[in-house]
């Protein structure tokens, strides 16, 4: 099995300052590279038994699981002219749009869907016959941002921000994709997108500073994350007592890796403070805020965002280390599942009970685990 391949993104910033406890990434000692390889093996294996003829994966009808399917896969080794890949893609090609759109027609997960898809053909991108598709993309994530084109001055509270498509409000978890989805297709830290969507972001964060000066910002000024600000405030963790808006791990990780996509450094207070939430809520066994919920999207994200930043080791508030890279793996490994997919049995909400999804968040977190790093 070919090596994964590391990175989608290069973040601008590089994270190495000791005061705040990170150190350059060496995987050196991360996770035990048989088990990595052979958890890998099995999910594949059962993906492959799970694609529908048609290529897609769960819903023939929406590209969005199909593309973190694929995606997966080729983060875990498995080459584009794979058949099984080919396929794949074949199938994603039919939902591009001549508005540059990857999406369902009648989809109200628009942002979603093509900021999926983009990042799929990205991964498979190294010989550029999908240059003017991702640049097409590109183009249409833009128009469904929330900016002065909806009318909105930079003071609204969901400037910046993206939704599902139908200019629904918007939330950070459609904002963090497409942050992700603007920088893959080469949109740099200074791209007038991303500096917009930090905006967003830096309001959905429960810390009151120049950048947040909303009603929740103070309520709660704990440093990490909740769902969305704009359309009166709403957090899936719920409201504390004086209507402030609880912070969350999938979030809270989300919030973080999108500063860090935007070129914020790692001495800017937003960036600490979100750190020291995650130090105080570290977890591999639940989504800190919401238990078991979301946990496949949590362990994705928890693991792009510590990449991200370099971090080797975490040191939690009570001062215990942690080799989170060994310790996500060796939980996911330990979870999964004898016909070699993942699923949240405890809570299968947001399709977390579909395995083909939750093997795609699993084998995604596991490529950011990797005993050593690929060239």
């Amino acid at each position: 099995m070919k090596a994964p391949t590391r990175k989608l993104i290069i973040p601008a910033v590089t994270f190495a300052l000791l005061a705040v406890g990170l150190l350059p990434a060496d995987h050196a000692d991360a996770a035990d590279a048989d088990k990595l390889k052979a958890a890998r093996q099995s999910a594949v294996k059962f993906l492959r038994s799970s694609q529908g003829d048609d290529g897609s994966w769960t819903s023939p009808k929406s590209p969005g699981i199909s593309a973190l399917v694929v995606t997966s896969l080729m983060r875990s080794g498995v080459p584009v002219d794979d058949p099984m890949v080919a396929k794949s893609l074949k199938n994603l090609e039919t939902f591009i749009k001549k508005d540059g759109g990857i999406y369902f027609k009648q989809s109200n997960h628009r942002n979603y869907e093509t900021s999926i898809s983009l990042l799929a053909f990205h991964a498979a991108n190294a010989d550029g016959r999908y240059d003017k598709t991702i640049a097409d993309a590109a183009k249409f994530l833009r128009g469904l941002q929330w900016d002065e084109d909806e009318g909105l001055k930079k003071s609204d509270d969901a400037f910046g921000g993206a939704g599902y498509g139908s200019h629904e409000r918007p939330d950070l978890s459609n904002t963090q994709f497409l942050i992700e989805a603007l920088r893959a297709s080469g949109a740099t830290k200074d791209d007038p997108s991303i500096k917009d969507a930090l905006i967003f972001v830096s309001r959905v964060q429960n810390l009151e500073s120049e950048h947040n000066t909303t009603k929740f910002a103070a309520k709660v000024n704990d440093g990490g994350f909740y769902y969305t600000i704009a359309a009166g405030g709403s957090s899936q963790a719920g409201k504390t007592p004086n209507g402030g808006l609880r912070s969350y791990g999938s979030m809270t990780y989300a919030g973080l890796k999108s500063m860090i996509y935007a070129g914020v450094g790692p001495d800017d207070p937003r960036v600490k403070a979100a750190y020291n939430w995650i130090k105080m809520h570290y977890s591999v066994d639940q989504n800190p805020g919401l238990d078991q919920q979301g946990l496949y999207y949590y362990y994705h994200t928890f693991a792009k965002a510590l990449d991200a930043m370099g971090v080797k080791t975490l040191k939690d508030d009570q001062g215990v280390e942690h080799d989170w890279r060994k310790e996500l793996a060796d939980k996911l490994i330990s979870m999964q599942r004898d016909n070699g997919s993942w699923f949240n049995q405890t809570s299968p909400r947001w399709y977390e009970g579909d395995p083909n999804l939750a093997t795609a968040y699993s084998l995604l977190a596991l490529s950011y685990c990797d005993s050593k790093p690929a060239e």
